[in-house]
């Protein structure tokens, strides 16, 4: 067993060794991460109720569309970082990270004044659907929850350089650190006062801000104290450079956001807070797949981008080759999920908590089935930047989503499953027109410009 472990460790391309560690080291703490995520919905139902628990899920999914105003400049980072230490140029990497942290801290400084303001005028009783005895407190929630997503989106730098580094395993290590110590508050809370929606919404944001502030103060200091910011090394025209790679990403990457942060906010304005429970819960029980197996394909992005401008395409493909089989398990799995979803239900959540019909589960399980099969070919066209086809179709998938999410509801009358119908059809691009893309340029050798670009 031990030569095994060592030959699928320490032998082969030292491109895919990394990539096996990284897998590993983050399987084990996503493993972890994953747990906590699903001890933690039943923890928190019961210590708030179904209706408050939704109120927490809506309102996050709206205000979560702060990332807005990232503009791509992470995703960029991620890649302008990857090629700059593939070049062996330490200092221009460390000018872009720099660069990255004063411009989005000037972004989200400002954003979050004007959004603390807007929340004076905004009535989230109406908004969210939310009756009277719980609506005069979401106002402060919101409040909360505001400064949250505005400083969580600067401190997640210090992740996205260990993702361009090759180490998603030390990314995944402190957002399992930030949930554990969220799951450790609100047992505590359950422990010691009366359900409240404050109460709540502070263990979930404080603790994972501390923890990615110890990080930044350790990191900085240690391994990567060549790379710690400095105002002086903040550039325009490399802030324009990762911008210009950035914006490529920013419209696919808002294209997500209108999709998975809506869905919470439609439903909860057509159908009620408590149904945001109800397919949070399905998502939730189904996502543990795509957790996994993002935790699988995380290394692949900048793996992609590192052999990519060494020119190594045959190394893409055979790794794509694997992962697609990888995915054939994934499937199987999400099936016999699907077949026991409502003994799981009862045993995790409870029976007389929530009632999840079948359908719910059917297209939660698809959705994520569809999703993972993107999630492989969408990380390889990212990781060569040939964006211009993804951020075409881009423009179209939020129109598609809300269009038919609206017809359906609207005039079709089918419940909250018409929502989750259009957010799997509105997914075209990662199940459909990236695998297209992909075959082009690695497979039949086109020389047509367009699939590069």
């Amino acid at each position: 067993m031990t030569g095994i472990i060592h030959k699928y460790l320490l032998q082969g391309n030292p491109r895919s060794i990394l990539v096996k560690k990284n897998i590993i080291g983050s399987l084990f703490v996503r493993g972890v991460s994953i747990s906590i995520s699903l001890v933690m919905v039943p923890l928190t139902i019961s210590y708030v109720n179904p209706s408050r628990y939704g109120i927490w899920l809506a309102l996050s999914s709206v205000v979560g569309w702060v990332s807005f105003f990232d503009i791509g400049f992470t995703c960029g980072l991620r890649n302008k970082f990857a090629e700059a230490r593939a070049k062996g140029d330490e200092q221009l990497a460390r000018a872009y990270l720099s660069t990255a942290y004063v411009f989005m801290s000037a972004i989200f400084g400002s954003l979050l004044v004007v959004l603390l303001v807007a929340n004076l005028f905004i009535d989230w009783g109406a908004l969210l659907n939310i009756d009277n005895v719980v609506q005069e407190r979401v106002g402060t929630v919101a409040a909360i929850v505001i400064t949250y997503f505005c400083c969580l989106f600067v401190l997640r730098i210090v992740n996205t350089l260990l993702t361009a580094d090759q180490k998603p395993a030390l990314s995944s290590l402190l957002d399992m650190l930030g949930q554990l110590a969220s799951l450790a508050a609100i047992f505590v809370l359950t422990r010691t006062v009366r359900g409240s929606l404050m109460n709540l919404t502070i263990a979930l944001c404080l603790p994972t801000l501390v923890v990615l502030l110890l990080a930044h103060l350790y990191l900085y200091r240690s391994e990567y104290s060549a790379y710690a910011p400095s105002f002086r090394l903040a550039r325009k025209d490399q802030a324009k450079d990762i911008m210009g790679l950035g914006v490529k990403f920013f419209i696919p990457y808002l294209a997500f956001i209108i999709q998975y942060q809506t869905t919470s906010f439609m439903i909860a304005h057509y159908f009620g807070v408590t149904e945001v429970t109800v397919y949070n819960i399905a998502y939730k029980y189904f996502n543990v797949l795509q957790m996994t197996f993002t935790i699988v394909t995380a290394p692949l992005w900048s793996s992609v981008t590192d052999s990519y401008n060494k020119g190594d395409e045959d190394w893409i493909k055979r790794v794509v080759n694997k992962y697609l089989y990888v995915l054939s398990a994934f499937v199987a799995m999400a099936l016999l999920m699907l077949l026991f979803s409502d003994k799981v239900y009862d045993l995790w959540i409870g029976k007389k908590q929530v009632h999840i019909g079948f359908d719910i589960s059917l297209l939660c399980c698809l959705f994520v089935i569809t999703s993972m099969f993107a999630n492989i070919f969408v990380s390889v066209i990212n990781g060569i930047g040939a964006l211009k086809i993804q951020f075409v179709s881009s423009l179209i998938t939020p129109t598609l989503f809300i269009v038919m999410s609206l017809f359906f509801v609207l005039k079709l009358g089918t419940g909250m499953e018409g929502i989750l119908i259009a957010s799997i059809v509105s997914n075209c691009f990662g199940v459909v027109i990236a695998p297209i893309q992909y075959y082009k340029i690695f497979v039949n050798k086109s020389t047509a410009k367009v699939w590069y670009a």
